[in-house]
């Protein structure tokens, strides 16, 4: 009798935690995906390398329901090519959209769901470096929680440096250039440090980011961050290095859930559907913010 009433009050007990955990804290679903030259322009369009075909409806069917099944409340949207290939993808009625102002096919951007109040910032330019090198700039919203705001800015960074010394001679061009959109990064976290707001930092890097990385080396000197992705290596198309990440600094870090690290894979297997899908896949991660 009196096991039975100890094993009753510690249920009880355990109930009774797990629901104030539950009332002082909100969790928050938050991606980043890499869309893969995703445009309604037809083939042969001049904005489009000649590899690159456009999906057709099916594709587009498809990417709506793997968006559905990732389900998330925040996605850094990289390769876009405007809101209404985006809107394909995620259902306006589902998802806000927010893109930057480049010019260029392939635009970063973020897709918010519907009931989380955000406020857009201007395009961090400085990552783009100069508009004839067709790089891009940096997405970048607040979110307004319950608790105060969360400011995440989405990027989308040079390709061709994934792994290599940042004054690489045999990669001198792709290196260099990677090296120069490191201190804009900075500054835009010194901003945040210097106003005690907690942020994220989400997209594709091209970068294969630890704690032996130059790059996370500089990012990290720069405020102290959590690196979701540290130590695990992306399902996605066969076993491979992380290069899109989500980071966090500021109080943000506390709210990362690190063991919550997802990757949704694709069920459609072949070097066919890189194409038609994305040659990247969603990564995710869940936040526990607290009330």
């Amino acid at each position: 009798m009196f096991e039975r009433r100890w094993w009753r009050a510690a249920l009880c007990a355990l109930a009774f935690c797990l629901l104030t955990l539950a009332a002082q804290a909100a969790e928050l679903k938050v991606a980043t995906w890499n869309l893969n030259w995703l445009t309604d322009r037809p083939a042969g369009d001049h904005g489009l390398p000649e590899d690159v075909h456009p999906r057709s409806a099916d594709d587009f069917a498809r990417l709506r329901q793997y968006a559905l099944e990732l389900n998330a409340d925040v996605v850094a949207l990289e390769e876009v090519d405007g809101r209404e290939a985006a809107a394909r993808v995620f259902p306006p009625d589902r998802y806000s959209l927010h893109l930057t102002h480049d010019h260029v096919v392939q635009r970063v951007g973020f897709a918010v769901r519907r009931g989380l109040h955000y406020e857009v910032n201007p395009d961090v330019t400085g990552i783009e470096l100069n508009p004839e090198l067709r790089l891009r700039s940096g997405a970048d919203i607040t979110l307004n929680l319950a608790t105060g705001r969360l400011r995440i800015l989405a990027v989308h960074l040079k390709t061709g440096c994934p792994k290599q010394r940042l004054n690489s001679r045999r990669l001198r061009e792709a290196c260099n250039e990677l090296r120069e959109q490191i201190a804009p990064i900075q500054d835009w976290i010194r901003a945040r440090q210097s106003e005690h707001t907690p942020f994220l930092l989400m997209g594709d890097f091209n970068r294969w980011l630890n704690e032996r990385d130059q790059v996370w080396q500089a990012l990290n000197r720069t405020a102290p961050l959590l690196l979701a992705t540290e130590g695990h290596s992306s399902p996605c198309w066969g076993h491979e290095s992380f290069i899109d990440h989500i980071i966090a600094g500021g109080t943000a870090r506390d709210w990362m859930q690190r063991d919550t690290l997802r990757v949704l894979t694709y069920r459609e297997t072949g070097a066919a559907w890189k194409a038609r899908l994305s040659d990247h896949c969603p990564v995710s991660v869940r936040l526990l913010v607290p009330d």
